[in-house]
């Protein structure tokens, strides 16, 4: 489905058809077209609206309210910023005083609704005629955002009075992920490049970007929902109050379904290319203390593993493994940035052996993760078949230093029997802030 597979919506007709529909229910689908194209409107009608019904309900994960009156096509949903993450991104602008906010390369205006909920005028640019149309429809709610169908960097910003500007460059092409920042649309290079223009510029950028690709003079904050890590993004001049380096920004729904935001940063890093410290691991699995400490994805890209580390009086249980080892659980200060498990047992990682494991304590309920080795959690617990009332966590890892002097060989895989464990009492000191 294509954006002009939309035309038919577009309509006073078409939209009040959708807005009739109730909210979607697969099992009442094909009954539904049926009795709509029974009433009279065309096949290609009661398609467009029946897409956006199920569009809109997978929407309101990254929408909330706002879904119920947006339109979608599935590409587009899928590389929409969430609602909870562009509320940031737009506090960012409004913090700075930020006027007018050209938003390059909207998409379906994800990000731009946020902008023009917080800043006083919105310029919203889309290449892509169907995607423009949509954010159109999305952004009509507000007055004070303009959406123009033009290439991103052939906008003269300085004639359209714009002080800020946010820009998503297009990542992938034919339904592939694009690696290289140069091969982006726009490329990044011209992008960063726009600050000669605007000194208040942010980038969103993809999460496992290179550090040695990124302005030594930017903040970049690696952001994550519900331990998904989602983007990146470039913060340069006003829009980066805290100063070049690298921070984490983590985000999990709270009691009330409201997302709670906590921020960690790295006091001595202020420049986000250089490479992350990398610690010394525990020399084998017999030091191993009594807790492992798994590190927010977000942290992990934004290389605060070490930062962790120390204010967790723990290290690495293997060379490169994100997994730390300490004598008690994470505090309340470091808690939003890692899971901390009661270390259990230690097995070896053979398939024989765990299948035996599995069968002869009735474990039918496994939840893995895995790091730094070659094996597929979802794999694994297949060949396992598991089957019983009992319960267990495991953590594939390897143990270790990297082994025979650096050469490349590494450390057999093994398991970590873990089950979580509760935040420590005490007031254990971390370089962090937390936001709601």
């Amino acid at each position: 489905m294509d954006g002009f597979d939309l035309a038919p919506l577009l309509t006073p007709d078409g939209w009040r058809l959708l807005e009739s529909l109730p909210p979607y229910d697969p099992g009442q689908a094909l009954a539904l077209g049926e009795s709509l194209r029974r009433d009279g409107h065309s096949p290609a009608l009661v398609a467009a609206a029946l897409t956006q019904q199920r569009l809109r309900q997978r929407a309101a994960a990254k929408f909330g309210p706002f879904a119920a009156r947006m339109l979608f096509t599935p590409d587009a949903l899928e590389q929409a910023t969430r609602l909870a993450v562009s509320a940031h991104h737009a506090s960012r602008y409004a913090r700075a005083g930020s006027r007018c906010v050209a938003d390059l390369g909207c998409g379906i205006g994800g990000d731009a609704l946020a902008l023009a909920s917080l800043c006083p005028q919105v310029l919203a640019v889309e290449r892509d005629e169907p995607t423009a149309a949509l954010a159109t429809v999305n952004l009509s709610p507000f007055p004070n955002a303009e959406v123009r169908c033009a290439d991103a960097l052939e906008v003269d910003l300085a004639a359209e009075g714009v002080d800020a500007v946010f820009a998503d460059p297009a990542r992938r092409s034919g339904g592939r992920r694009i690696t290289d920042p140069e091969c982006w649309s726009p490329p990044l290079g011209q992008v960063l490049g726009l600050r000669e223009q605007v000194e208040a510029l942010g980038v969103k950028v993809a999460p496992g970007i290179d550090h040695a690709l990124l302005p030594a003079d930017a903040h970049v904050q690696w952001v994550s929902v519900d331990g998904q890590v989602v983007e990146a993004g470039i913060w340069c001049g006003p829009l980066a109050p805290e100063g070049s380096g690298r921070s984490a920004l983590v985000l999990h729904s709270g009691a009330d379904g409201e997302p709670v935001a906590h921020t960690l940063t790295d006091p001595d890093c202020d420049n986000p290319t250089t490479p992350p410290v990398q610690l010394d691991p525990v020399a084998g699995p017999e030091d191993l203390e009594g807790f492992i400490h798994e590190p927010d994805g977000a942290a992990i890209r934004a290389g605060l593993v070490a930062h962790l580390a120390g204010r967790l009086g723990a290290v690495p249980v293997g060379h490169r493994i994100a997994y730390l080892t300490g004598s008690t659980p994470a505090g309340a200060e470091a808690a939003p940035f890692v899971r901390s498990w009661r270390l259990v047992e230690v097995l070896p990682l053979h398939l024989k052996a765990l299948r035996s494991r599995v069968r002869n304590r009735g474990i039918g309920r496994l939840e893995i993760h895995a790091r730094g080795v070659d094996v597929s959690p979802e794999a694994l617990c297949a060949s396992l078949r598991p089957q019983g009332d009992a319960g267990e966590v495991w953590l594939l890892t390897r143990i270790g230093p990297r082994g025979d002097g650096g050469r490349g060989r590494s450390p057999r895989g093994a398991v970590l029997v873990v089950e979580p464990a509760a935040p420590a009492r005490s007031s254990e000191s971390c370089s962090a802030h937390s936001s709601s």
